[in-house]
Order: structure tokens, then sequence, then C-alpha cells
């Protein structure tokens, strides 16, 4: 992998991942942009604990442009992108429209490939392990910022979920906090140590996974299941078999074997619904230990979390969504209407179909 780190012309920072070590990116942003402007503020609310985001800068971002039009697409001749090049591997670039910045963290749009029309699905095994050393990289710069406790790399996935730029990319968010949903894992290790004398709760979930019947694939060095508990109708999580509290943790084996996991687990949710049916819109979240101190966690450190990605679908049958109402909304209590063995038995009933 080359890195190639440059500035576009409004400063933002924007980093080229190639395959090719002799690569040269020496393309100038030609656009006559503007000093980026944000209004990003993170409020506590003293009730829950928790923080919001207050960024009203965000109401005016680029919202589903032709395909012609992309700015994730790379420039070609006097039609000009956020990627200055007429390539591109991987890029990674500052979000224009940060929902963090500054003293709030940071946020960034990692593009998956140049190819408008594909998916991350249907990335060839090289370049999907490419994203995964740009994910790992991101996590590792972002991380030595002040202003930076936890890095979370995403990917939303179609319409349905709010996705406002078609083309195949992801995001990042440096958040300048540990992340609340982050925070109850951690209470519930630190509980769990405490209560069975130093067993770890990540490990005691996963060793009661592989005995269950909610197994959808694994590898020497992955399993991928659906929860005992899914909050969403079809929710896949996928561990390294060996727990690392990160992205930076993994290794080289994990890493080599993670794009034929990954691609299979993406594929198959593709056909979860059938032939005909739309692509399955999705959300594939990567939770890792936070970076800032952890003493509020009674005796837990990093090591005791355990990297994982976890995969999840807002449609519950053809045509229908699984919206968040009163109960899931209103007290974040969720009602699953399909079972987690039956999401488990269709997930491995369309393996290679």
């Amino acid at each position: 992998m080359k890195k190639t780190s440059t500035r576009l012309a409004d400063g933002r920072e924007l980093i080229y991942y190639d395959l090719a070590d002799d690569t040269v990116r020496d393309a100038v942003d030609r656009r006559p942009l503007d000093a980026t402007v944000t209004t990003s503020e993170i409020r506590r609310d003293p009730l829950l604990g928790d923080r919001v985001a207050v960024a009203s800068h965000r109401q005016g971002r680029t919202y589903h442009p032709p395909a012609d039009e992309c700015p994730l697409c790379p420039s070609e001749g006097e039609r000009l992108s956020e990627i200055p090049d007429s390539s591109y591997d991987v890029v990674v670039f500052e979000n224009r429209f940060p929902s963090l910045a500054g003293d709030s963290g940071r946020c960034e749009v990692v593009c998956f490939t140049s190819d408008h029309d594909t998916s991350f699905a249907w990335l060839d095994e090289r370049q999907a392990r490419l994203v995964l050393d740009a994910w790992t990289d991101r996590t590792a710069e972002l991380s030595h910022l002040p202003s930076v406790e936890q890095v979370f790399c995403f990917e939303n996935r179609g319409a349905e979920i709010g996705v406002t730029l078609q083309h195949p990319h992801g995001q990042i968010y440096a958040y300048p906090f540990t992340t609340p949903r982050t925070a109850l894992m951690l209470r519930q290790v630190a509980a769990h140590k405490e209560a069975t004398g130093g067993e770890n709760l990540f490990d005691a979930v996963l060793e009661r996974e592989l005995a269950d019947e909610r197994i959808v694939l694994e590898s020497e060095h992955w399993v991928a299941f659906v929860p005992y508990a899914a909050h969403w109708p079809y929710e896949v999580h996928l561990y390294p078999r060996r727990r690392v509290p990160d992205l930076l943790g993994l290794d080289e084996a994990a890493r080599t074997e993670f794009p034929q996991v990954y691609l299979e687990l993406l594929r198959r949710f593709d056909r979860i619904f059938g032939e005909g049916e739309p692509p399955t819109p999705y959300i594939a979240a990567w939770h890792q230990a936070p970076f800032g101190a952890l003493e509020e966690f009674d005796g837990v450190t990093r090591d005791d979390f355990a990297l994982h990605l976890e995969l999840f679908t807002i449609r519950r049958t053809s045509g229908k969504l699984k919206f968040l109402a009163g109960s899931e909304s209103g007290m974040n209590v969720f009602i699953n209407d399909v079972p987690p063995e039956r999401a488990a038995g269709r997930l491995r009933e369309v393996a290679g179909s």
C-alpha cells in the first residue's frame, strides 16, 4: 500500500491509498473553494448523560446529485469533484460538511473505489483489503489527535438508511468522548468481570454463540453470527477469533482472511429477500475500544474490549422496513419481528446462491 497525503482547495486533507507503490498523486484541486466554515458543537444531556452534536451547517450538504455530478467520482476534464485526480483506488478526505470538527472531533469520508456503479460487496479481495488497511491507518492517525477519544469506521448503504450520495463510500467519526453504546458495553464488561472473578464478557459471548444455532459463517480467524438478542430483523456480528481491542491489533493472518469473509457476508445480505429485490440497505459499524482513559469502568482496560463489526438492515421483509416507533425511539426497547434463529438460517440458506 502507498499512502499520499495532499490538500484540497479549501485546506481539507485528502489521502490516496494505492495498491501500486509507484503511483504518483500530484493532481491539484482546481475548484475555487472558500475555507470550510463549521458550526459543530457538542452538548451534554443532563438527564441521560449522553452527548448531542449540533451542526446546523449540514443543512446545506449535497443531496442526491445526478450520477454525472457525483462529488466522489474522480475529476474528469472540467467536471471537478472532491477527488482531484482522474482515477483512484481508495481515498479518504475530511468531510466538507462534518458533524464533528475542531475541538469537537473530526469526520472523514472513505471512498471504497472510483467505480460509481458498484458496491462494497462486489469489490475484489485486494480492493477490500486496501479499504481495511485504510480504516486501520486512519484509526491510528486519528487516535493521536488531542480532541479524539474514540474512532468509529462505518458504512451507510441505501436510500432507506438516509444515504444522500450513491457512490460506494463510508465514513469515519472521531469522537471527543466515549460513545454511549460503547460505554454500555464497557459497564457490562466490568460487571461481568467482577461477578465471575475475571472472565471476559466478549469471550463468553463468542463461546456461547459458537455452541448455538445462530452461526452464519466461520473461518480460521473470523466468526459471523446473529446475536441471541438481535435488535434488527437481520443483524450479524463479525468477530475475530482472537480478541483484540481495535483494528490495529489484527494480525496479518486475520487481515488476509477478512476480505473473503466480509465480502461473502455482504453478498449474502443482498440475497436475503430473493431475486429481483433491490440491494439490501444496511449499516456496517466497526466497534473499537476508546483511546481515552477508562477509569470510570471499574478495572476495565482497552484489552478487555473486543473489536467487532455489526452489520444490520432496516428491511424486515420484501418491500417493508423496520421503523423505530414508540417503544424503540421513545424508550430504547427494541421489538424484533424476525427471530434471530430464523434470520441466521436464512443467511446460511443463501450461501453461494
